[in-house]
């Protein structure tokens, strides 16, 4: 809010004491205050520019004005009483030029309007209820828009009604243009300020409507119709129009067209009838300006075509397209090159891709599904071979069946299993074979091969290049026998497959861990917390299909066992077993750990030895002592006898080590039960050997202990310790331990203290004649010393003496050596300085020589130079004069011959005939005797400077 809505507040004020009618309307920037005749006072909150929403309505009776200016911000003036006084008691009005002011006749109730300039003296019976206002000037260019305009007659004069009141066209509205300073009449309201024409630019356009049924220009406008006012020009607004928007105008750049859409029936820019909703593309280059029912769908960019690329395009539904064609609802299609350069969809075409060209060399191929025939229409089901060098689109619809494949080359080590997909004639080969569906043959190399559409490639195959220690398992699909081939290279045909022989997960995991059965025989330890199987890793076929091998080691059994024949045979290493495919490897699971725990090693190769086994067992003696022992037995297999049925005996017990150490156990424990604990810890090893390998018929311990199941032997024991189970025997034990340790720890401190003071005592003696030795050496070796020093200074002083001599000998014979080089020196500088100054003066002369001669031979050049300069211009003098002119100079008087050469600039001239014979010596010198004696003269100086 601001004071002019304050100014309005207070006439409101003022016309309430008046009992006349009114209707005054004030228009803010956002507020609209209107005082009605009935009362009332309508406040409008501005919605746009020419729309107002009512707000409320307030009885002027009940209004409570200072309230009411406080809710609006302002403040009533100080000056001010309850009663609100204004201009009406004022008596004389001065109005200004171009001012003017309502007044109100109380008496007929008649508002007349007062213009300046003059000076109004107000009436007792009248009220002035508006101004002094400014009138309402419209500058050019400009405009305005009146509310409840006066009515006018023909002659545009105000029409006044029977009683003298102005009449007004109420709820109309009137544009008024450029004009005189005009005033308000009572009950005109300004409905739009003075506002600038708007000027529409090149490429645009207002958007307008009719808000009631008129004409414009002969053209009937009916309520609700829009169209275009398109510039460039100055809209003049109407009471019938109303300005909807400003359109621009799209600029249709090359490669691109407008897609558009009619919201209503419509005539478009080329003259065609367009119904609502259809849509079409506009692809003329330049600024285009949619009509008034015409909008925007989108901008289409056409697409660049190029030898690579096509559009996949398919109708939305029958039509025409731009080519000439009719293309049918679903109908799908190429447009590349050959057709366009550039393409831009029509509104019923919708671009599903762009293609990219396939290119095939003269090494690929590929097969097409579903190709097109020679009419467009699709082959369902069908299929084309194309072969390289080509390049083509693939047309909609059709697909590569693998893609672009390579020309299959075959090596002579490489084949191709193939496989009809129907019955044809094979002309690849010689003669001509019927192939039927189903029907697998091979092809091998050296060839190149490209599969016909009837045939498919069912593998590859390649030659297997095999040692001797390796191998493979191939399996004949018709009769299902499998063989294990090896020891050389082997292509499978097309009626074979590799076979995967399946093994037992432990005997897997067992190969593959990769242990040396000999060497690694202890690792069993380290794979204690692992699991006993793993997930067997993924091979590939090939991997799968080898053979089977195992590497004996040295001194070591393995047996096969052959599950078709039923027949087992053992191997003896160092060999390499490889299994055939109905054979197995025999596990052994062996006890292990210490005490022995059953099946803790598992392996395939059986040890023949010498080897050892420790075992804890626990015995108890006659009374009742319990001991733990550790012992460790060396054993071997007796293989004296290889024959298969000796081979056998060697797995006929399955845990050799559990039965070992458990006979060996049962032994002593028998042994020692009758024995007491003393005569057991003196007798240890004895009883124990005994107890294993028993007495003979003499009384003495034999040497082995044989076990003829397997045919394993023990050759020795070893007590690695005894210790007592019970824990107080265990203590009783260690305390006389101790005690004699102790006993006997102190008789050897005894001993060696004894050994060390002999040995001190004999040090010292021998530390004391050392020093006495040490004495008398230490006298001779001074009384040297002495005597070598009297010698040296005896040396010293000769050797002085003869040195000084010779330095100062060797010092003159310097000085004079240096003084005949410094002589010579001085001679080859002068010598040298002479040479160069005599070079230097050669080098003068022959330069000053040179710049003579030079100089002379310019001087020459010159002359003669200036000599052809006369002559030529002497030569052009007489050809510019003629023959005919020179022979009338000749026939002339020698006056006019005279005055005439000297005209022409000779200074001197001989005529003759040619017959008459002239001495020309004296003339001679007279032209060319200058000349000679300046040459000469010239040069005589230069011999004078030479010389």
């Amino acid at each position: 809010m601001n004071w002019g809505l304050y100014a309005v507040v207070r006439n409101l004020f003022f016309a309430k004491n008046c009992s006349a009618p009114r209707y005054m309307t004030i228009i803010f920037v956002e507020w609209v205050l209107v005082y009605r005749s009935d009362g009332c006072i309508t406040l409008y909150r501005a919605r746009n520019k020419n729309r107002f929403t009512p707000t409320f309505i307030l009885e002027l009776d009940d209004i409570n004005w200072p309230q009411l200016l406080t809710s609006f911000g302002m403040a009533p003036p100080k000056d001010s009483n309850a009663s609100f006084k204004g201009h009406s008691e004022e008596s004389i009005f001065r109005i200004p030029p171009y001012k003017y002011m309502h007044v109100l006749d109380q008496t007929t109730n008649i508002t007349r309007v007062e213009i300046g300039p003059k000076t109004y003296i107000r009436q007792e019976n009248e009220r002035v209820i508006h101004g002094p206002q400014d009138m309402i000037i419209i500058p050019p260019y400009h405009y305005c828009i009146i509310c409840n305009p006066v009515l006018r007659n023909a002659e545009n004069a105000v029409v006044y009604d029977n009683v003298g009141q102005i009449k007004l066209k109420h709820a109309d509205l009137e544009v008024r243009l450029q004009q005189d300073p005009f005033p308000l009449y009572p009950g005109e309201v300004i409905h739009v300020g003075v506002t600038p024409l708007t000027v529409v630019p090149s490429n645009t356009a207002l958007r307008l409507k009719a808000i009631r049924d008129f004409e414009d220009d002969t053209i009937k406008r009916i309520a609700g119709d829009e169209w275009l006012f398109e510039g460039p020009g100055t809209f003049i607004p109407r009471k019938e129009v109303e300005v909807l928007e400003t359109i621009s105008a799209i600029v249709i750049n090359p490669n691109q067209a407008l897609k558009l859409r009619a919201t209503a029936e419509t005539v478009d820019r080329d003259g065609k009838e367009r119904v609502t909703g259809e849509e079409w593309i506009v692809k003329k280059t330049g600024a285009y300006l949619p009509g008034a029912y015409e909008e925007i769908v989108d901008v289409v960019n056409a697409y660049v075509l190029t030898d690579k690329d096509a559009v996949h395009v398919k109708a939305k539904k029958t039509f025409v397209d731009e080519f000439g064609k009719t293309r049918k609802n679903g109908e799908e299609w190429l447009i590349t090159l050959a057709d366009t350069e550039t393409f831009i969809p029509g509104v019923y075409e919708d671009v599903v891709g762009i293609v990219k060209i396939t290119t095939l060399s003269n090494r690929q191929y590929c097969v097409i599904l579903d190709p097109l025939d020679t009419d467009g229409k699709p082959q369902l089901g069908r299929k084309k071979l194309i072969k390289g060098e080509k390049s083509f689109f693939l047309k909609p619809g059709e697909k590569l069946e693998a893609g672009i494949q390579d020309v299959h080359v075959l090596s002579e080590n490489e084949g191709i299993i193939l496989r009809a997909r129907e019955a044809f004639q094979d002309n690849s080969e010689t003669p001509v074979v019927n192939r039927n569906p189903g029907d697998r043959w091979m092809i091998k190399g050296p060839t190149e091969y490209i599969p016909s559409t009837e045939v498919e490639i069912v593998t590859k195959r390649y030659a297997i290049a095999l040692d001797e220690n390796e191998g493979i398992y191939v399996r004949n699909i018709k009769s299902g026998q499998v063989r294990l081939i090896s020891g050389s290279t082997y292509m499978l045909n097309q009626d074979e497959e590799l076979w995967v022989k399946e093994l037992p997960p432990q005997i897997e995991e067992l190969l593959n861990k990769g242990h040396d059965p000999l060497s690694d025989r202890g690792s069993w330890r380290l794979k204690a917390d692992t699991a006993h199987f793993k997930q067997k890793a993924t091979k590939s076929e090939e991997e799968g299909a080898k053979a089977v091998t195992l590497r004996v080691p040295h001194n070591a059994a393995v047996q096969i066992y052959d599950y078709k024949q039923k027949k087992s045979r053992v191997i003896f290493g160092p060999d390499l077993v490889m299994l055939a495919p109905d054979e197995q490897f025999t596990q052994l699971c062996l006890s292990g750990d210490k005490p022995k725990r059953p099946n803790v090693i598992k392996t395939l190769c059986l040890l023949l030895g010498p080897d050892f086994c420790t075992d804890i067992i626990t015995v108890e003696t006659a009374d009742h002592a319990r001991l733990s022992l550790q012992l460790s037995y060396n054993w071997y297999f007796d293989i004296g006898d290889k024959s298969p049925e000796a081979a056998a005996k060697l797995f006929s017990v399955p845990d050799f080590i559990g039965d070992l150490c458990k006979a060996i156990a049962s032994r002593i424990r028998g042994s020692v039960a009758g024995t007491n604990f003393d005569d057991f810890h003196k007798n240890s090893a004895k009883i124990i050997r005994t107890a294993v390998f028993g007495v003979d018929d003499n009384k003495k311990v034999r040497r082995t202990f044989n076990f003829p199941q397997n045919n394993l032997n023990i050759t020795s024991v070893d007590i690695q310790s005894v210790e007592p189970v019970d824990q107080r025997t265990r203590d009783s034990l260690q305390k006389s331990v101790q005690l004699a340790i102790e006993i006997t720890t102190q008789s050897q401190e005894a001993t060696a203290r004894h050994e060390a003071e002999r040995r001190e005592q004999e040090a010292r003696g021998r530390l004391e004649r050392q020093r006495i030795s040490d004495e008398v050496e230490a006298e001779k070796s001074r009384k040297n010393l002495l005597e070598l020093k009297v010698s040296s200074m005896s040396i010293e002083n000769c050797g002085q003496a003869k040195a000084e001599a010779l330095s100062r000998a060797e010092a003159k014979r310097i000085e004079a050596e240096a003084a005949v080089e410094q002589a010579k020196s001085k001679a080859e500088a002068m010598t040298i300085e002479a040479e160069t100054e005599l070079v230097r003066l050669r080098k003068a002369r022959e330069e000053e020589l040179h710049y003579r001669k030079e100089q002379n031979n310019i001087e020459v050049q010159k002359l003669k130079e200036v000599a052809d300069i006369e002559v030529q211009k002497f030569k052009n003098m007489v050809e510019s004069l003629g023959s005919d002119t020179i022979q009338a100079v000749a026939c002339a008087g020698q006056d006019f011959q005279v005055k005439l050469l000297q005209g022409l600039g000779i200074q001197s001239a001989l005529i003759t005939d040619g017959n008459t014979p002239i001495n020309l010596f004296n003339t001679a010198q007279g032209f060319l005797g200058g000349a000679i004696a300046a040459k000469k003269q010239r040069l005589d100086s230069g011999a004078s400077i030479s010389s």
